[in-house]
């Protein structure tokens, strides 16, 4: 099993920069890739960007592309999302997810951290 926490979320104006840390404990070894997800107000849960745990290959949806960079620290298992120029559309909370090697699927979820951007 994977732990995953996050950190960092809080309340900005628009144009103000944020990062969110997401701390993994437990099984690390067998993860592939750790991604960042959002979900709004009434929508879905949607891809925000993942990075391979040890390539570091980076995947971003088109919406933030330039504006929010995921990065890793392996020594401290710890993924990042750093979050510049934001805008009231990125209000959402934000869940880190883990992935095992061999598999598609996001199968470990942190709790989640609230992203609020005031116009």
């Amino acid at each position: 099993q994977v732990q995953l926490v996050e950190s960092g979320g809080g309340l900005v104006q628009a144009g103000a920069s944020l990062r969110l840390s997401c701390a993994a404990s437990g099984r690390t070894s067998s993860m592939s890739a750790m991604g960042w997800f959002r979900q709004a107000p009434g929508k879905e849960r949607e891809f925000v960007t993942s990075i391979t745990w040890n390539g570091g290959r980076t995947s971003y949806a088109d919406s933030v592309k330039g504006r929010l960079t995921i990065s890793r620290d392996k020594a401290k298992n710890t993924v990042y999302l750093q979050m510049n120029s934001l805008r009231p559309e990125d209000t959402a909370v934000y869940y880190c997810a883990a992935r095992d090697t061999g598999s598609p699927i996001y199968k470990y979820w942190g709790q989640g951290t609230q992203v609020t951007v005031s116009s």
